[in-house]
């Protein structure tokens, strides 16, 4: 909300610069002037430069000028879509724009307004402007502005000089002629120069710069407890405060927000007229020159806050808001008072053609009771004539009543034999009926018997094409059965020689088992003969290795070189308890081999 006002003030001040470009009001401005004005304004609205797509988009290359529509891409993407709040002097933006558009447009009659009034009554007529193009305000925000003028100056203009100003403007009014009617002898009666500057400078600042109210208080410092006299300016979202009223040197700033709080306080150490501002963090005290002023320090501040807890950022846009729904509500019951007037206008009419239609009718209706006592006289007379014929009727048919006595004593006797006749007649077309209700059942019967026989034709017929479907079926899958069997046969011839082959082998595998198992019969038995060996050897050791007493003579061969074979006795023993060892641990196989050895 608050960058889309940013934008739309931005634009009607920009719009006044490309306009006082258009020299020749076709609605068209040369590349070159754009080029310059977009620098411009890159330089004032705080934007770094960007010159490449500043040449890119206004190239000169392209064909004629650019239109207002062909310069609004480019001044959105490039410079409105950055622009940021507080980052530029709005001011000096404004008066790039005011000086643009003054050189062509403002040509003051008189000097009692200077070029800052009439920049000040500008950027006030833009401000309250209706957003569209051109740049207009209406009457009611003339007159508004003109109140406001005159009571910011102080002075009394009642309300038939007000209305003898405004009832020279037309509904909507250019800038222009907003300047030309505050330069008007209606406007400055009695008013001096300086009273007009003075006024439009405050108003300016109330409502361009949010001023809520200005003017000097005294302020309780924090620390030392002292009282200073300040200059304090309200906005919206701050109290600042000033050495003086050039406001050239700030000595501290109250920030504004919707948990803030003001509130009156009683005359105390000989100081008049308190109130204290209170934050979340501290308290502000503060003394005015009188009752009358610290009323108004206190209303304000208290709009300031409501502002902040409603969201709003300027009470000015907050009333033009107000004062533009109540022109749409003034201007909705105007059209439902004219529609309402239109209404009754063809109620109206329509109760005039209805009185018009019921005077008819009355004139219809006696012209009918007219003609009606006309039809009656005759209808009289018609029945008075219609009397006498039918008397003469009457007389007429009782002669002929006589006569038809006679003849229906024989019609009667005809009538008699007619009856008979009719009754055998009705006794025939009994009989002939009965006939023609059999023949008739027989007909339905004979159609019931056709569509039966119909409807088993054509079920026989259903049951023929699933027949012949199913032996298309049952001959499409013999034919896959006799393929698969084919693939079968094959797969089985693959399998068989396959399985002969795993038979050979596994009789090849059984051949090298037996081998196998022969050759381990015949291990087994050199096993069990190197085991006897063993045996044998280590009795004949055992006893060789017993000392011989010298009682005891034994009759070996060469014992007179007992002493030579000491040693390899000594080896051969620890070599055989070794084979020992391992012979009762069940190694079979080395055991077998160091007997071969031995042997």
């Amino acid at each position: 909300m608050h960058s889309m006002s940013l934008r739309t003030e931005l634009l009607k001040s920009v719009w006044y610069a490309f306009t006082s470009l258009d020299t020749e009001k076709s609605g068209k401005v040369s590349k070159s002037q754009l080029k310059v004005l977009s620098h411009n304004l890159y330089t004032v609205l705080c934007i770094p430069h960007d010159p490449v797509a500043l040449e890119d988009h206004f190239r000169d290359d392209d064909d004629g000028p650019v239109s207002s529509q062909g310069y609004m891409p480019y001044l959105n993407q490039y410079i409105l879509d950055k622009v940021v709040e507080g980052t530029f002097v709005k001011e000096s933006f404004h008066e790039l724009c005011w000086t643009l558009t003054a050189k062509k447009n403002y040509r003051p009659v008189q000097t009692s307004l200077s070029n800052r009034d009439s920049f000040r009554l500008w950027c006030l007529f833009n401000y309250l402007s209706e957003d569209s193009y051109p740049v207009i305000m209406v009457a009611d925000e003339v007159q508004y502005l003109l109140q406001k003028l005159i009571s910011t100056a102080r002075m009394e203009v009642t309300e038939v000089e007000l209305g003898d100003v405004l009832s020279s403007l037309s509904p909507v009014v250019s800038v222009w002629e907003f300047l030309q009617l505050m330069t008007s002898p209606k406007v400055l009666k009695g008013m001096s120069t300086e009273t007009l500057s003075i006024a439009i400078q405050d108003l300016y600042e109330e409502v361009i710069q949010d001023v809520l109210k200005q003017g000097y208080l005294l302020k309780k410092a924090n620390l030392r407890r002292t009282w200073t006299e300040r200059w304090f300016i309200l906005k919206p979202t701050s109290l600042c405060y000033y050495l003086s009223e050039e406001c050239k040197e700030r000595k501290g700033i109250i920030t504004i927000d919707k948990d803030c709080g003001v509130e009156i306080l009683p005359d105390r150490d000989g100081r008049r007229c308190m109130f204290c501002v209170k934050t979340t963090a501290k308290t502000y005290e503060m003394s005015a020159s009188d009752t009358k002023h610290r009323q108004e320090w206190v209303t304000a501040i208290q709009t300031a806050i409501r502002l902040q807890q409603s969201g709003s950022i300027s009470l000015h846009r907050e009333l033009q808001k107000r004062r533009r729904e109540q022109r749409e509500q003034r201007e909705q019951r105007r059209a439902a008072r004219e529609l309402e007037m239109q209404r009754l206008a063809e109620l109206q009419n329509e109760r005039e053609r209805q009185q018009q239609e019921l005077e008819q009718l009355r004139e219809a209706q006696k012209r009918a009771e007219e003609i009606m006592l006309q039809e009656q006289h005759r209808h009289r007379e018609q029945q008075e004539e219609m009397k006498r014929q039918l008397e003469c009727q009457l007389r007429e048919a009782e002669e002929k009543r006589a006569s038809m006595q006679a003849e229906m004593q024989l019609k009667e006797t005809e009538g008699l034999q007619q009856r008979l006749r009719i009754q055998e007649l009705e006794q025939l077309q009994e009989h002939l009926e009965e006939a023609l209700a059999q023949e008739i059942r027989a007909r339905h019967d004979e159609e019931a018997y056709r569509h039966a026989q119909a409807k088993l034709l054509m079920q026989e017929e259903e049951k023929l094409r699933v027949l012949l479907r199913m032996r298309e079926e049952q001959t499409h899958y013999v034919e896959k059965a006799q393929k698969e069997k084919q693939e079968l046969q094959q797969e089985m011839t693959v399998k068989s020689k396959e399985l002969r082959e795993a038979q050979k082998q596994l009789e090849d595998v059984r051949e090298n088992r037996e081998r196998a198992d022969r050759d381990v019969q015949v291990a087994q038995r050199k096993l069990r003969q190197a085991s006897t060996n063993v045996r044998h050897w280590n009795i004949q050791m055992t006893s060789l290795m017993h000392p011989i007493s010298p009682s005891v003579k034994r009759n070996v061969p060469g014992s007179g070189f007992q002493g030579l074979w000491a040693m390899p006795l000594t080896r051969r023993d620890s070599s055989l308890k070794r084979l020992q060892t391992l012979d009762g641990e069940g190694h079979t196989h080395p055991a077998g081999e160091n007997v071969e050895t031995l042997h």
